[in-house]
């Protein structure tokens, strides 16, 4: 049983790292469906264990979340701010600042991807309007939204794994990884400064562009004060899975928009991807192969900082970062200290998404829709930013982690 529950693991995570099964159409979320199926069909994992393998806090709390973003995203929320805060910049240089900033810290809060994906078209037409360079703005969304997101628990799918794993409380997590989301905005802009300086030059027009923007005006006063709401009750040590139901719950009680809506743009692949993976990690759980997987590791002192974002990183490259995290779940559960390593865990596997172009779901949202608009993103252009900006950043949270209490 524990060679069958091993051969399964690791062809589901071989094929989860390819990302496809040709010549077959199965993706990711149908790969960890086969390999959840394999677990339990097989014996591995017999279905009443599958069912407590789920982690229903953490699909709670996404699925909350990805409520509240839909009414966000529908009422215009995402692009009015951006609008306005573009609106205050005077020069390119300001105006990748600003670009920087907004993505970052909204996705802090709304979930890197849904970011990208709203804002990546504002940004084409923006710098259309303004006769700007695309490339070193959109290369600004897609890092500085993974940058951003490492912020808090909502900032990410992988952090909200990490915080259910963990228990660590929104504020704490927040208080330990949003200074090296700022710090890492920071460097973001200045490598993008100096990449592109030559590009940058001179001053916007006095007057701010005309700006195609669609507002529903009662929608975002509601959206608005739940996402404001969320937050606060986060904040204060409320469990963030049952805030995220409530509010979402209570945005879905609307006579203005259709209930269609909201469930298009709720991402339900990525939950069915999350579920598929719970009852896969749990097949290597209850065999005990991931005790002596991780017996073997031992010699690598991944329960220190730098090995182990080094660790996370590789794995989140090969695999993707929310497989990358389930699969470390048995190891850093058994570390000394495992409130510290799953703050390092979920630091370093989002800042791992910045270092190719397919290291993470905002990168490919950004470069798609710039390729829709006939901007060209090249691999060599995206590494000269991706591959600094990851090795910086990952500097930063190892020190900043190290030396926190």
């Amino acid at each position: 049983m524990r060679d069958l529950a091993l051969v399964i693991f690791a062809i589901t995570y071989l094929l989860l790292a390819i990302g496809r099964l040709r010549p077959f159409r199965l993706d990711r979320t149908g790969i960890s469906i086969v390999g959840a199926a394999a677990m339990i069909l097989s014996g591995v994992v017999p279905l009443p264990r599958a069912a407590e393998a789920v982690d229903y806090r953490t699909l709670v709390l996404l699925f909350g979340m990805m409520i509240v973003v839909a009414n966000l995203r529908l009422s215009g929320f995402f692009r009015l701010v951006t609008a306005h805060v573009a609106g205050l910049a005077h020069s390119p240089v300001q105006l990748l600042a600003a670009t920087v900033a907004i993505s970052g810290v909204l996705a802090a809060f709304f979930i890197n991807d849904v970011v990208c994906l709203v804002l990546a078209p504002l940004l084409l037409q923006l710098t259309r309007v303004l006769a700007l360079p695309p490339v070193p703005f959109l290369l600004a969304l897609a890092t500085a939204s993974n940058i951003g997101s490492v912020a808090t628990i909502t900032g990410n799918p992988q952090n909200m794994l990490v915080a259910s794993f963990s228990g660590i409380h929104y504020r704490d997590f927040a208080w330990h990884l949003s200074p090296i989301a700022l710090a890492g905005l920071v460097v973001d802009f200045v490598l993008l400064w100096i990449l592109y300086r030559p590009q940058l030059h001179g001053a916007l027009p006095a007057t701010a562009p005309e700006l195609k923007i669609r507002v529903h005006r009662p929608l975002l006063i509601k959206s608005s004060l739940a996402a404001l709401a969320a937050v606060v009750l986060f904040a204060a040590g409320l469990p963030v899975s049952n805030v995220a139901l409530g509010i979402g719950a209570w945005l879905l009680v609307t006579r203005r928009v259709r209930p269609e809506k909201i469930y298009r743009d709720i991402d339900w692949t990525l939950l069915v991807l999350f579920i598929g993976l719970f009852v896969v990690v749990a097949g290597l759980e209850t065999t005990g192969v991931d005790r002596d997987i991780f017996a073997a590791l031992r010699p690598w002192h991944l329960e220190r900082a730098l090995p182990l974002a080094i660790a996370t990183t590789a794995l989140s490259n090969v695999v993707s970062n929310v497989p990358a995290v389930m699969v470390l779940k048995p190891f850093i559960a058994g570390l000394h200290d495992s409130e510290h390593a799953w703050l390092m865990v979920a630091a370093a596997s989002t800042l791992a998404g910045n270092l190719t172009p397919l290291g993470s779901v905002a990168n490919l949202i950004v470069i798609e829709q710039a390729r829709r608009a006939g901007v060209e993103i090249s691999f060599g252009s995206y590494l000269r930013l991706g591959v600094p900006v990851t090795l910086l950043t990952l500097a930063l949270a190892v020190i900043a982690l190290r030396l926190s209490p």
